[in-house]
C-alpha cells in the first residue's frame, strides 16, 4: 500500500486539503481477487480486511475530521474483469464547516469491467450545521459488470439544523447513461427541498442502486416498499430504490430490506 501526504492549498477563493485515494482489484488467477493498487492519501486511509470467497474487501478509514470547508477529496475504484470488490467505511462521514471558507467537494469514481462486481456500501454522510459539501459519484460499467451501490445522507446531527448538501449520482452502462440524479438540501438550496415533493420533513434520505446484466431481459417491476420507499426499474439493466426516513437507523433498515428482496428474487 502506498501513502502520501495531503496537499494543503491556500489562496483565493478557498483553502483546504486535497487528497485522493485509489484502489484497483484484479482477478488473481486462483479464484480470488488481488489488490495491486491500494493508495491512501491524507484523511483517506484504505485498509484491506478479510474477504469472503473470491471477494476482496476494503475499508475506508477517516484519518482526520472532515470534509471541512474548502477540502477537495476523491476516491477512485477500478474493478477489472472477473474481480469482486466490496468497499465499506469504518464510520459515518461528518461534513463540518471548518476554518476555511467555501464549498468542500467529495468525488467518487467507480469503473467496473465486464464480469467484474463491485459492492460500494459506505456508512452515512452527515451534514452538520454550517457545513457546505457537494458530493459527486460517477460509475462507468461494462455491459456485463455488476454493481450494488448505497448512498445515505443525514441532514444534521440530533436536534441540529443541517448544513448545505448537494449530491449528484451518474451511472453509465456500456457508455449509456441509465441514471443522472441530483439533489440539493439545506440552507441556500432551491426552494421546496423540504416540501412534500422531495423530503417531506424527513431528515434521512438514501438510495440503493443495483445493476445486473439479467435485468436487461428480466426487469424488476416497480413497487412501493412501504412508507417513504419505492423501487423503480431504470432504462437499462438496473433498478433504483429511493427512500426517506426520520433517522439514519430507519433508513438503513429500509434499504437493507430492499437489497434482501432483490437478492432473494435472483437466487
Amino acid at each position: 500500500m502506498g501513502a502520501g501526504a495531503a496537499r494543503r492549498v491556500a489562496g483565493p477563493p478557498v483553502s483546504g486539503v486535497r487528497a485522493t485515494a485509489r484502489m484497483a482489484a484484479r482477478a488473481d488467477g486462483r479464484g480470488g481477487t488481488a489488490l495491486p493498487v491500494l493508495e491512501s492519501e491524507g484523511p483517506l486511509a484504505l485498509r484491506r480486511t478479510r474477504g469472503s470467497g473470491s471477494e476482496a474487501r476494503v475499508l475506508i478509514v477517516g484519518a482526520m475530521s472532515g470534509p471541512l470547508g474548502g477540502d477537495r477529496l476523491a476516491v477512485h475504484a477500478d474493478v477489472a474483469a472477473g474481480a469482486r470488490l466490496h468497499v465499506g467505511s469504518a464510520a459515518a462521514t461528518l461534513a463540518l464547516p471548518g476554518q476555511a471558507k467555501g464549498e468542500a467537494r467529495h468525488d467518487v469514481r467507480l469503473d467496473v469491467a465486464d464480469g467484474g462486481e463491485l459492492h460500494w456500501l459506505p456508512e452515512q454522510l452527515i451534514s452538520a450545521r454550517g457545513s457546505d459539501l457537494y458530493v459527486t459519484t460517477r460509475a462507468d460499467l461494462a455491459p456485463t459488470a455488476r454493481l450494488v451501490l448505497r448512498e445515505e445522507q443525514v441532514l444534521g446531527r440530533a436536534g441540529e439544523e443541517p448544513g448545505r448538501l448537494g449530491s449528484r449520482l451518474t451511472v453509465r452502462v456500456a457508455g449509456r447513461t441509465v441514471l443522472d440524479q441530483e439533489l440539493s438540501c439545506g440552507p441556500g438550496a432551491p426552494g421546496g427541498w423540504d416540501g412534500p415533493a422531495v423530503l417531506g420533513g424527513h431528515r434521512a434520505v438514501g438510495q440503493l442502486l443495483v445493476v445486473r446484466p439479467e435485468y436487461g431481459t428480466c426487469p424488476v417491476p416497480a413497487a412501493v416498499l412501504g412508507e417513504g420507499a419505492v423501487l423503480m426499474p431504470l432504462a437499462g439493466p438496473a433498478v433504483l430504490v429511493g427512500a426517506v426516513a426520520s433517522d439514519a437507523l430507519r433508513l438503513r433498515r429500509t434499504l437493507d430490506r430492499a437489497l434482501t428482496l432483490l437478492e432473494d428474487g435472483h437466487r
